[in-house]
């Protein structure tokens, strides 16, 4: 069978009795929609990241749209990023009129360069929002000195990044709202989408709850306070969700022998492996490694039934879709040039073992004859 980046079946067969428990738990409740479930992860889910508040919604693209809306911004602000991202990210900035202004990656962790990002502050400037990418955390001190300086919000993207810490601080955690994804793929997934933002503010918490649901205050239904949009979590990803939380540091001790695994494999070769930022607390959402023959490598796996990905082999800022925003190539430097480069290796709980073997010696048998 095909080697993936990313694969589940495994990790089902291990906990499928409870996932079909979760999931006949809710169809027989008689509540599919708003019943007690969502509360109860969300309650879970803050706990977990120390944090009083937690909203969940129906995807991740949602949870940074609602939450940069909940945050005050809008069409006229500008908000600070990185074009080293899923689209998404940009997308959401777009999605409420507000204008991405990219900083360039730091060429070892491919995180934001976070000693650009006074340089490119405007009047219009709202918000930064950091990407904590591939699983480890943007240097977060500098940005809140920022934010302080400048009176800007900080919204962190921790689609990646569930779990992972920065000095001691959990991801998330550090700004006035953290966004997540639980799309299957993720350190934290569903069996579908959902997504969840997190916050210390019970006033931002109480806007994301309106604006998940038409603008209405759960407590007064068909009532619209501000113009929503039916962004809500169903029940049973819900109380999966909810379940495999209790896992969740599982799966991160297993991505981490994974990474060590691969590190140890990889060591005396050509092949880049992922660079832990100072402080960092790695969960390896994918493991991204760098090779300049990276296309080759790619191409000659498939001979070895292994199917390999790039995160992300165009950045946001040369897409179509956001020529408009005038960046020209070369504009970002480190980012283009990565993005030649870099190629994700199977990272899964479940890929320790036989799958992993087979990934290390065939990308060791390539790299011996490129």
């Amino acid at each position: 069978m095909t080697i993936y980046v990313w694969g589940y079946l495994r990790e089902y067969e291990k906990e499928r009795a409870d996932i079909l428990d979760a999931v006949d738990k809710v169809f027989g409740s008689g509540l599919l929609v708003w019943g007690p479930s969502v509360g109860e992860f969300e309650r879970d889910f803050a706990a977990y990241h120390g944090v009083p508040h937690c909203a969940a919604v129906d995807n991740g693209t949602n949870a940074l749209v609602l939450a940069l809306r909940a945050l005050g911004v809008g069409p006229g602000d500008e908000v600070v990023t990185v074009s080293n991202t899923a689209a998404p990210t940009v997308i959401a900035i777009d999605t409420v009129g507000a204008t991405p202004v990219f900083v360039d990656v730091h060429p070892g962790t491919y995180l934001m360069d976070v000693a650009q990002v006074e340089s490119v502050i405007t009047e219009r400037t709202r918000c930064l929002l950091p990407v904590h990418l591939y699983g480890q955390c943007v240097d977060m001190a500098p940005l809140e000195a920022l934010a302080a300086k400048h009176d800007l919000v900080i919204l962190e993207d921790c689609a990646q990044s569930h779990g992972a810490r920065h000095k001691g601080r959990i991801a998330g955690s550090m700004g006035q709202a953290g966004a997540f994804s639980f799309y299957p793929t993720k350190v934290l997934g569903a069996y579908g989408h959902g997504g969840a933002t997190i916050t210390a503010d019970p006033e931002i918490d109480r806007e994301l709850r309106r604006l998940r649901y038409y603008g209405m205050e759960e407590s007064r239904y068909y009532v619209v306070q501000t113009p929503g949009q039916n962004s809500r979590l169903d029940e049973v990803h819900a109380e999966i969700l909810r379940r495999k939380l209790g896992r969740l540091d599982d799966y991160i001790a297993a991505r981490r022998l994974a990474a060590d695994r691969y590190a140890g494999a990889l060591a005396g070769t050509d092949v880049v492996t992922p660079v832990l930022a100072p402080g960092n607390d790695h969960v390896y959402y994918v493991y991204v490694v760098r090779h300049p023959r990276r296309d080759k490598i790619i191409e000659r796996m498939k001979a070895y039934d292994i199917s390999l990905n790039i995160s992300y082999p165009w950045p946001v800022h040369t897409m179509t879709g956001f020529a408009h925003l005038g960046y020209a190539k070369g504009s970002l430097p480190v980012t283009e040039e990565v993005a030649d480069e870099i190629f994700s290796l199977p990272m899964y709980p479940s890929v320790l073992g036989e799958d992993q073997e087979k990934v290390i010696d065939a990308l060791r048998e390539i790299l011996a004859t490129l």
